[in-house]
């Protein structure tokens, strides 16, 4: 199958700083597992028309070397060209490499991603309307969450545009286009957790404890 056909594909930001955790929060332990490893676990156990995601799934990071030895082989790394520029223009450098009509993308610091819940938003993005370039769900008070959701392909070029007039907001660029509203409940809202600083962690280090 070439990569043209395929469906969906799934890109992984590990490029940031981790400046408010203090250390690199890709591979910090969650119930012994690095936060990393249990997101592309979440993820490789789904599947859409063309199959399972498993060698459908790209790190984009300048540090490979740090976390290959913790992903499986077929996992494919995208050395970050721009470091410390942003998400927003990792995800653009990720949608350049990539050629299916959907790209799941995805922080490294979820880790309450679940598999069912990513495989029920994978198996709604047909109804979507042809003119969203996204299918986002949106945080409750900071609009819409753009580092756990789906995008068109097909949006490289208005990302293009936006940033080389020097622009990196995600919500800038979004507020442009229309995008539609993934539902997500009370319960799978969940999944959206990130952790940005040690309490965070410490916090959801002690709800998987106790599961």
């Amino acid at each position: 199958m070439s990569i043209e056909s395929q469906f969906l594909s799934v890109i992984i930001l590990a490029g940031g700083r981790s400046s408010r955790m203090g250390s690199d929060k890709a591979v910090l332990e969650i119930a012994g597992v690095p936060m990393i490893r249990r997101i592309y676990d979440a993820i490789a156990g789904c599947h859409d028309r063309d199959g399972s995601l498993a060698n459908r799934i790209h790190i984009i990071t300048p540090w490979a070397e740090r976390y290959r030895s913790l992903l499986p082989t077929e996992c494919h790394f995208i050395p970050e060209l721009q470091p410390d520029r942003g998400s927003l223009m990792g995800f653009q450098q990720g949608l350049t490499e990539v050629s299916s009509e959907w790209v799941l993308l995805l922080a490294c610091d979820l880790p309450n991603l679940a598999t069912s819940v990513l495989q029920s938003w994978i198996d709604e993005l047909d109804a979507v309307p042809a003119q969203s370039i996204a299918y986002l769900p949106r945080h409750l008070e900071k609009g819409w969450e753009p580092l756990c959701g789906y995008y068109r392909q097909s949006c490289l070029s208005s990302l293009l545009d936006y940033t080389q007039s020097g622009d990196r907001s995600f919500q800038g660029w979004l507020a442009k286009h229309p995008i539609t509203e993934l539902p997500i409940s009370i319960a799978d809202r969940r999944c959206l957790t990130n952790c940005n600083t040690p309490a965070d962690l410490a916090k959801v280090a002690e709800i998987h404890a106790s599961s």
